[in-house]
């Protein structure tokens, strides 16, 4: 009981850091619910803007790097969620371990995040994390089969896991197949991520520079043409999710087919590099000029660039080598526009890619996510199973939500509040890939915001 008393009085309010595209959700979803929310991010105006409309909710300035100010703010409420970037995570969780609240994130524990449990649990607080679309409510229906196979006797062999948040196929226009609703800084920097994952038994490792030109098609549903690769490190979910009998486990990326490709070239040509160069520091050099430079090209004009190109990178043939270049010239990067001022490849091609693949007015995203099961049956019978979540979300400009906003945002509001209500009561840092845990949220999301996987069996 003593863990509860630094609630009384507070248990309705909590505190909200972050104002970026996913926060929006949460924050209508717990002012819906009577909570008081606190938006807290460093610009006020960034936070004002997401409580427009929320009577329960109040804006204020705060550096979360300021420990002082971050205690102060998170000692007046019951509860802090932390949608600020992964990085500063465990500051917000030991600013809660000293004013005994709780914390939910949406992102992956990480170390030093697990280092803090012992502490959290002797402050009688709960951090849940690892709740919002891809961590979150892939591990809801993960846990939900597994935990069903195995009552009945069966074993899952293997464990495939596939998510892409992509524009609607409609909107897919342009020579990646893909649109931002932030920076495309992180996305760019995931496809240089070294993979590990089973496959048939063995560990496998796809180093990151190799990642991207081992994406092979597969198929979800007949009309979207996707292509997929792993995506870090899956190995820690034979344990995570208790299926040590899986002979092939790998949790992967969706993106549209060329992209891919497209992306692996661009890293061949080395313009996913951090590395600054003297060419790079002036903002008013063309691309035309610095693209030459990084492919080591002896000209800047077309014949030399192309040449250069080709030097360097790998086509499947002739016409991915067209389409591929094709895709360079409306990136910009054979023009005399300007690069901006990132001083790197990397971030002048963000700067460049982030004006030309926004969402425009109307247009949606989508989120698919597909887990397939293999499972063998005590009596030898093989069977396949899947659980797919196919959703678009509200056109650009509507002022509804993206189906990524959603998916990530309302499954994080609804931790909030069973942690609040008492319904989460485990303390120390946790995750949702138990069915204690996982169970519940599954479904309140199902039955009162109609978020669900749809089950099938397959043969």
């Amino acid at each position: 009981m003593d863990a509860m008393l630094p609630f009384v009085g507070s248990s309705k309010k909590v505190l909200l850091l972050g104002a970026g595209f996913v926060t929006r959700p949460t924050a209508v979803e717990l002012d819906k619910a009577g909570i008081k929310v606190t938006v807290a991010c460093r610009t006020l105006e960034s936070a004002k803007k997401l409580c427009e409309g929320l009577p329960q909710s109040n804006a204020i300035s705060l550096d979360v790097s300021d420990n002082a100010a971050l205690e102060r703010e998170i000692g007046k409420v019951g509860l802090v969620i932390s949608l600020i970037p992964y990085t500063f995570h465990a500051q917000v969780i030991k600013a809660a371990i000293n004013q005994k609240k709780h914390v939910v994130t949406t992102s992956y524990v990480s170390d030093a995040m697990m280092a803090l449990d012992q502490e959290a649990k002797d402050a009688g607080i709960t951090v849940f994390n690892e709740i919002g679309l891809d961590p979150g409510l892939d591990h809801l229906y993960a846990v939900k089969t597994i935990t069903e196979v195995h009552k009945a006797g069966g074993k899952i062999t293997s464990f495939l896991s596939y998510c892409g948040g992509l524009p609607a196929p409609e909107n897919s226009d342009n020579p990646l197949g893909y649109k931002f609703s932030w920076s495309p800084r992180g996305v760019l920097l995931a496809a240089r991520n070294t993979a590990q994952y089973y496959k048939d038994g063995k560990k496998e490792t796809t180093p990151g520079d190799k990642l991207m030109s081992t994406a092979k098609p597969y198929q979800i549903y007949p009309g979207y043409a996707f292509e997929a690769y792993p995506n870090r490190d899956s190995t820690p979910f034979r344990e995570r999710y208790n299926i040590p009998e899986a002979q092939t486990l790998i949790r992967g990326t969706l993106r549209y087919q060329g992209n891919p490709a497209f992306v692996q070239t661009l890293r061949d040509l080395g313009l996913l590099s951090e590395d600054k160069h003297d060419f790079m520091q002036n903002p008013d050099a063309t691309w035309k000029y610095s693209f030459a430079k990084i492919v080591g090209s002896s000209s800047s004009n077309d014949t030399d660039l192309v040449w250069a190109v080709s030097s360097k990178t790998k086509f499947a043939d002739n016409d991915e080598k067209e389409r591929i270049l094709a895709g360079l010239r409306w990136v910009g990067l054979f023009s005399e526009d300007k690069i901006g001022s990132g001083g790197n490849p990397l971030d002048c091609l963000c700067g460049s890619l982030e004006k030309k693949m926004q969402y425009e007015k109307g247009e949606r995203d989508f989120v698919m996510l597909q887990h397939k099961f293999g499972i063998e049956w005590a009596d030898g019978r093989h069977e396949t199973r899947t659980s797919t979540l196919c959703e678009y979300g509200e056109p650009e400009g509507s002022g509804g939500y993206s189906a990524m906003a959603k998916l990530v945002g309302v499954p994080c509001a609804v931790a909030v509040q069973m942690v609040l209500s008492g319904e989460i009561e485990d303390k120390g840092i946790l995750a949702p890939v138990t069915p204690e845990l996982a169970e519940p949220i599954r479904v309140k999301l199902q039955k009162d915001y109609g978020i669900e996987l749809i089950e099938k069996t397959l043969a």
